[in-house]
């Protein structure tokens, strides 16, 4: 299973300004409703034929992140199959919301 890593701690990591690369693996629309800034979407069942166009910055640690966190930690595992380090946002954008951002809305 891949890791995790919880909200907190990724508010804490971009509030720093430490290297870190988004992949939402939701769908457009709700990208289009919710989204962490600065990420890259990549909808899961298009995450296979897509890895070529990720290209995280070096050293930057890689968070995959879907509405309530299941999608991704497909997502994270499938990148760790192909030989990426992942890791996958426990909660999703719901638990940014609820506990970082409220600004960010609920669907």
């Amino acid at each position: 299973m891949p890791r995790q890593i919880r909200v907190q701690e990724l508010a804490e990591r971009m509030a720093a300004g430490a290297l870190t690369y988004l992949i939402d693996v939701r769908q457009p629309w709700e990208h289009e409703r919710a989204a962490l800034p600065g990420s890259v979407l990549v909808p899961l069942q298009e995450l296979p034929g897509r890895l070529d166009e990720l290209d995280p910055p070096a050293g930057a640690l890689v968070v995959v992140y879907c509405h309530h966190g299941v999608r991704s930690l497909s997502g994270a595992a499938l990148l760790e199959h192909a030989g990426r380090e992942a890791v996958s946002l426990q909660g999703g954008i719901d638990a940014w919301s609820l506990q970082i951002d409220p600004a960010i809305p609920r669907y």
